[in-house]
């Protein structure tokens, strides 16, 4: 992808699509889901490969993508923790605790990331 921008898209899982939001800017990659009760979907934070989970209010689901968007690993955090540093990460995709599973999201499965002109 070129230049990375805050938005919404679609995030696709095989054949399954998720409602996407990008956060690409400084000051929405440093929000993240900080002070919201759930998420419809997943959001997608670029250029970054550890995530915390202080301020949280639900228990998320993390996915560490490389730069093919090719999962890394995928782990599910409490609120007040903070994530491991994946060194070979690029990318975050964050969900509300156990939605990746349902969406058939491992370690090795690759997404594709469709943005919408907003």
């Amino acid at each position: 992808m070129g230049k990375w921008v805050d938005g919404t898209g679609t995030l696709t899982v095989a054949a399954l699509e998720v409602p996407l939001e990008v956060a690409a800017s400084y000051r929405a990659r440093r929000r993240g889901l900080l002070g919201r009760d759930g998420i419809a979907g997943a959001m997608l934070i670029v250029r970054t490969n550890s995530v915390h989970t202080f301020g949280m209010r639900f228990p998320i689901d993390v996915a560490y993508l490389d730069g093919s968007f090719t999962v890394r690993s995928v782990v599910t955090m409490r609120p007040g923790r903070l994530g491991m540093i994946r060194p070979r990460g690029r990318h975050v995709l964050e969900a509300e605790a156990g939605a990746m599973e349902g969406w058939g999201l491992r370690k090795g499965v690759r997404v594709r990331v469709d943005l919408t002109g907003d």
